[in-house]
């Protein structure tokens, strides 16, 4: 994908800069001088400011998005009812519209257009004749690199810090399960990755729901924030990676 050697260093550069804050407020300096970060990470402070002072992020925010919002939204009415699967866009008298669901999940900060726009742009929604229809039944924005890329990390992230928390065995062992099978046929890895989703659908409403309900209970201020994922993978043993051309 055309990622060179000083793509991965600059990479490295911020994850040590990230752990060195990181560390420096586990010892109760929330706000690390540049000398402590240069010292602690080796890099000097010319690396380290700009750095700290850099405003743009690369990759969009997934929990963030209006779009993810009200696309879960739309799940949980579909597990009330069926038909909400095609709603029209707007409609009057409190009727249900795409219109009033985006205004509810993006809280009025977001016009319901430019929502609707970015679903399509997906390939997640379609549109005609004022009327949309729900096209799939998870936010993978399959159709955006970069959407994908920002999911890529978010999710790997927080699998990783769950999974790192447990090792070291410095905080209350977070959930982290898997089961592992070989020697069975791609059908059966197949078969098995379809129960793993019919009983995620029913889980993942389940838990949009308790999430929403939980956030319009907290305080103002609260800072906590979870995330809760499922994986599959399988692959064939037999057939060799490709090996590149000499």
């Amino acid at each position: 994908m055309g990622v060179k050697h000083p793509h991965l260093e600059e990479l490295l550069r911020d994850l040590l800069i990230e752990e060195a804050q990181r560390s420096w407020r586990g010892q109760g300096v929330p706000r690390p001088n540049l000398s402590q970060l240069s010292i602690t990470t080796g890099l000097n402070r010319k690396a380290v400011t700009a750095k700290v002072r850099a405003t743009v992020d690369p990759l969009p925010h997934t929990e963030l998005s209006a779009a993810a919002k009200t696309f879960t939204l739309w799940l949980q009415m579909l597990t009330q009812n069926e038909s909400f699967r095609r709603l029209p866009i707007t409609a009057g008298n409190a009727a249900p519209s795409f219109e009033a669901m985006a205004r509810m999940s993006s809280r009025g900060d977001v016009h319901h257009r430019t929502i609707l726009d970015e679903l399509v742009r997906l390939n997640m929604v379609s549109e005609e004749e004022g009327v949309v229809e729900l096209t799939t039944d998870g936010f993978v924005p399959v159709e955006d690199l970069q959407s994908m890329l920002a999911f890529l990390g978010d999710n790997g992230r927080d699998h990783l810090l769950a999974a790192v928390s447990n090792t070291l065995g410095e905080e209350p062992r977070m959930l982290e399960r898997a089961v592992y099978a070989r020697g069975l046929t791609l059908q059966e890895c197949e078969q098995i990755q379809r129960l793993v989703r019919e009983r995620w659908a029913a889980l993942h409403h389940e838990l949009a729901q308790e999430m929403t309900q939980a956030v319009d209970r907290a305080p103002s201020g609260a800072t906590g924030r979870i995330r809760v994922g499922i994986y599959t993978y399988y692959e064939d043993e037999s057939v060799p990676p490709p090996r590149p051309p000499d």
